[in-house]
């Protein structure tokens, strides 16, 4: 099901572009209106996004029949809260929805403090289905611009099961962002996949069609883009924890820098890491995101992510195979329906 702000031009757009290609059923889009900030209040957020999504599913008999919450630009990014620790009462408004399956069903959703385990975690194999999953899988329509989104839907369907995965690794240190980076390498086919664990940020890469790294995080990255040639329905994963901070536009002059205060006056939208709308700017089809601090343990896994999504599942099956928990601060790029055919 589509989720549309009625208050965004960009949102109309978006929807009435992936409804047609799609081929979406009119009763799969529900229009909400809501502000066009991509920061929302709790209560905003329970009035005027919750509660008229799960009327469109309920009036619509849809509680069991859609798996995908599809939002798009213009639809708010994240439920304000107060942050700090893994007990931080903020999350993205996507991550909130993957909980609506579980409330119209009658399950007793605790305070927004921290997050809820994913039961659809470390699901390489089992058929996502309801209500065996108690869950939503929430993936968001949105770049810097309409006409990158759409060209974002275009390459996802036509996915195909080619090219490399690339996996960066900073140093080869035995720690868990690494183990899970090595565990990706090692799972995938040795020939599709190009791996390093060494001071030298691989950039320029041809042919990629996934993408594993700590972004921003290597201390030895110093440039804003990659510069990847991405095929058509490639992916991205990262341990970063600001990346999906704002789909607001950096000037062409900014890059990354650090969090010492005294490069502040170079941060964008209160941070310098890296942002995840810039690989879908430079072609990748998904992406993830954090709208805040997830702690490592919460990024999305690679090891279940890149892996899941090689031996053929959507790209939502395999981002959320990879996401430990719910109710937090992760977003997922991209058309859920992507898959390498």
């Amino acid at each position: 099901m589509v989720v549309v702000n009625s208050a965004s031009a960009d949102s109309r757009q978006i929807a009435d572009y992936y409804v047609r290609v799609r081929k979406i059923p009119a009763g799969n889009v529900c229009r909400i209106n809501t502000t066009v900030e991509e920061t929302i209040e709790r209560p905003k957020y329970d009035k005027e996004i919750a509660e008229p999504v799960k009327a469109c599913l309920k009036q619509g008999k849809l509680v069991e029949q859609v798996l995908y919450l599809v939002t798009t630009l213009g639809v708010p990014l994240r439920v304000a809260g107060i942050s700090g620790g893994v007990t931080a009462e903020g999350a993205s408004v996507d991550s909130e929805l993957t909980l609506l399956y579980g409330a119209l069903k009658g399950a007793v959703i605790p305070p927004p403090k921290g997050y809820l385990p994913n039961p659809f975690f470390k699901q390489r194999d089992t058929p996502f289905t309801h209500p065996r999953f108690s869950l939503y899988m929430v993936t968001r329509l949105a770049a810097y611009d309409v006409a990158e989104v759409k060209a974002m839907i275009d390459r996802g369907l036509k996915a195909r099961n080619v090219g490399k995965f690339v996996i960066d690794m900073p140093d080869a240190e035995d720690r868990d962002g690494n183990n899970w980076l090595r565990d990706a390498f090692i799972m995938l086919p040795s020939d599709r996949v190009i791996f390093d664990d060494t001071s030298k940020v691989l950039t320029n890469q041809k042919q990629v069609i996934g993408y594993a790294s700590w972004g921003s995080n290597d201390r030895n990255r110093k440039q804003r883009f990659v510069n990847f040639e991405w095929l058509p329905g490639a992916i991205m994963t990262e341990f970063v924890s600001s990346n999906g901070r704002t789909f607001k536009r950096p000037p062409d002059s900014w890059n990354l820098s650090s969090w010492d205060k005294k490069d502040a006056l170079k941060w964008f939208f209160g941070s310098p890491q890296t942002l995840s709308a810039d690989y879908i700017h430079e072609g990748a089809t998904g992406a993830n995101g954090n709208v805040d601090e997830p702690y490592l343990v919460l990024c999305p896994w690679p090891q279940y992510v890149l892996v899941s999504y090689f031996n053929g599942r959507n790209l939502a099956d395999s981002y959320y195979s990879g996401i430990p928990g719910l109710s937090w601060m992760t977003i997922v790029i991209g058309d859920p329906l992507t898959r390498l055919q």
